[in-house]
């Protein structure tokens, strides 16, 4: 649990709060930025189009990421019927947020090598580059798994067809519950569902450090 860390190494903690918060934020203001350039006004009008963590975090999704290892920001809301092209508008509005972790990852990637042999290796800066570049990955693809109410779901949907609008109507109902299961196997049970995937881009993500 990473309230853990907070006994253990303060400062560590500390830091990882730090691209938590960081990476959640520019995720929900990365949403709430698309709608709005969409024509939905609704996050604007709901106070979520700026970078104020505090307009983003969710309380219970904190307290869960302290205590359980796993949480969620507040979502953004959007009326999807304002967008333009409705539902691949609502798919590329889903898409932003993960692209903004994406993009993040590879822009802290850079400064990391930019500051290779500028600052001692063992600088409490390169930790904290370190974990912006994993947590904003984490984040961006744990939000592409095509569950609801991940983002990703809202790309399947725009994919699917009308015809199968049953199917994309149950899983709207059970998706959550579906990825409750997933999370209590991984987190809990010791079953690596997500941990073989999130492995698989760390390591891909690693060889560029």
């Amino acid at each position: 649990m990473l309230i853990n860390t907070l006994f253990e190494n303060p400062q560590s903690f500390l830091i990882v709060v730090m691209a938590i918060v960081y990476a959640l934020t520019i995720h929900e203001f990365s949403h709430a930025l698309a709608a709005t350039y969409l024509g939905d006004n609704t996050a604007k009008y709901n106070g979520r189009l700026n970078l104020n963590p505090l307009s983003h975090l969710d309380f219970f999704g904190t307290i869960m990421l302290l205590f359980a290892g796993f949480g969620w920001g507040k979502p953004v809301p959007v009326n999807t019927h304002n967008l333009r092209w409705r539902r691949w508008g609502d798919a590329a509005v889903s898409m932003a947020g993960p692209l903004s972790n994406f993009i993040s990852g590879v822009l802290f990637i850079l400064v990391y090598h930019a500051l290779l042999g500028v600052l001692p290796w063992d600088n409490m800066v390169f930790t904290f580059l370190f974990y912006l570049i994993f947590i904003n990955f984490i984040l961006g693809i744990f939000n592409l798994i095509p569950i609801p109410p991940l983002d990703g779901s809202h790309v399947l949907f725009a994919i699917l067809p009308d015809r199968l609008a049953d199917f994309k109507q149950k899983l709207s109902i059970n998706g959550p519950w579906i990825l409750l299961v997933l999370i209590v196997l991984d987190n809990f049970l010791g079953i690596s569902i997500f941990g073989r995937i999130f492995d698989f881009f760390v390591n891909i993500i690693l060889n560029f450090l």
